[in-house]
C-alpha cells in the first residue's frame, strides 16, 4: 500500500476521516437502516447493511473503471439515476407508513428482500457515484497506479460506511423490544417513514444540478 500512495499513512487517514464525516451526515441509508432495525430487529438490519455494502462497493468498482465519470458527464444518466433513487426512497417511506402490524411481522419478511433494497438504494444513488468521481480522486497520486489507488480508497470508504451502518443497526435495534407493542410500533414506524420521505425530498433537492 505504501507503494501506491505518497505519504501513505497521512493520506489514508485523511481519506478515512473525510469518509467518516460524510457518512455521519444524515442520509437515506442512515434513516432506512434505523427504520428496519427498530421495526423488525437487528437481523433484518444487518441484511440491509449487507446490501448497502455491496451497492457501495459496486459503485466504487464502476467508478474506478471510468463509468462514474460518464454518469457525471451525462445529464440524462445522472438525472435518471437521481429521480429513480428519489422515487424508490419515497416508495420505501410509503410502504413503511402504510404497513399493518401483521404485514411487518418477522414471519412475513424476507431478509433477502431487505438485502436487495439496500443494494438497489445505493445503485440508484448518483451522490455515491459523484463522491467516487469528485472527492476520492483528490486523494489519488497521478504518478502511481490510479486504478489500484482508486480501488484501495473505495475499499476504505466502504469499510468506514459499513462500520457506521452496523452501529446504527445495533443502536436502533435496541428499540425493538420497546416497540413490540403495536401502538408504539406504529407510531415509531410512521415517524421514521416520515423522516425517510423528508430525506428523499432533501436528497432530490441536494443532488439537483
Amino acid at each position: 500500500m505504501t507503494e501506491l500512495f505518497e505519504g501513505a499513512p497521512a493520506t489514508l487517514l485523511s481519506f478515512a476521516l473525510a469518509s467518516t464525516l460524510i457518512e455521519l451526515t444524515p442520509g437515506p441509508n442512515m434513516t432506512y437502516l434505523a427504520l428496519v432495525a427498530a421495526g423488525h430487529g437487528r437481523s433484518f438490519g444487518f441484511a440491509t447493511v449487507a446490501g448497502v455494502t455491496l451497492g457501495l462497493a459496486t459503485v466504487g468498482v464502476i467508478a474506478a473503471l471510468g463509468v462514474g465519470e460518464l454518469i457525471q458527464a451525462s445529464t440524462l444518466l445522472y438525472e435518471g439515476l437521481r429521480w429513480a433513487g428519489v422515487l424508490f426512497l419515497l416508495y420505501l417511506a410509503w410502504e413503511g407508513w402504510t404497513a399493518k402490524p401483521d404485514a411487518v411481522s418477522s414471519k412475513n419478511l424476507s431478509r433477502k428482500s431487505y438485502f436487495m433494497r439496500g443494494l438497489v438504494t445505493n445503485l440508484l444513488n448518483p451522490k455515491a457515484a459523484v463522491f467516487y468521481v469528485a472527492v476520492l480522486p483528490t486523494f489519488v497520486d497521478l504518478g502511481r497506479p490510479i486504478v489500484a489507488q482508486t480501488l484501495t480508497l473505495s475499499a476504505i470508504y466502504v469499510g468506514v460506511a459499513t462500520v457506521i451502518h452496523l452501529a446504527i443497526v445495533v443502536l436502533a435495534g435496541t428499540l425493538e423490544p420497546f416497540l413490540n407493542d403495536p401502538r408504539r410500533e406504529a407510531i415509531a414506524r410512521r415517524v421514521l417513514s416520515a423522516l425517510l420521505a423528508c430525506v428523499a425530498l432533501w436528497f432530490g433537492w441536494s443532488t439537483a444540478r
